[in-house]
């Protein structure tokens, strides 16, 4: 694996799906950085033996991170005890990007789902990643990531 290409070839993949979890512009640049770091550090841990793709590989390094910044977030937000709102600390995608009624009716119902299905539905549809790839990423079965995700598709068409 080359180390000095990684960020070309998987920094705007890695970006995009930090950005599915994040709904923030400037935190999914940010632990994008932090993701490449971490792989670059511990790349020999990688092994490309046919059971998973590198990107499947740093999807799950960039959730790692994600989920530290949020432990940390939490723990300041204690400590704090800010009167932000959580509506000014997260990015409005819907303003930005989706000019469309539907797919804004989409989101708001994807919003409303469980964070896993939520995560798979981004995974699949945004991140166009197999159902193997994102039964990697959750440490499951391609059949729960397949399941999961016609469960998530159920419950947005649910209101229709």
């Amino acid at each position: 694996m080359d180390k000095d290409n990684i960020y070309q070839d998987y920094g705007d993949f890695i970006f995009k799906y930090l950005l599915t979890l994040t709904n923030n512009l400037d935190l999914a640049e940010e632990l994008t950085q932090e993701t490449f770091y971490q792989a670059i550090k511990s790349i020999n841990n990688f092994h490309d033996n046919g059971k998973a793709k590198f990107s499947t590989w740093l999807c799950a390094i960039a959730k790692n991170v994600w989920l530290q910044e949020l432990n940390h977030k939490n723990k300041n937000q204690q400590l704090k005890d800010s009167l932000k709102s959580e509506s000014t600390t997260f990015y409005d995608l819907v303003d930005e990007y989706i000019k469309n009624e539907d797919k804004v009716m989409f989101f708001k119902k994807a919003h409303q789902l469980s964070e896993d299905k939520r995560e798979i539905l981004y995974l699949r549809l945004l991140g166009d990643l197999s159902f193997k790839e994102i039964g990697s990423i959750f440490e499951r079965t391609e059949n729960w990531a397949r399941v999961t995700f016609y469960r998530a598709k159920l419950e947005i068409r649910k209101d229709e």
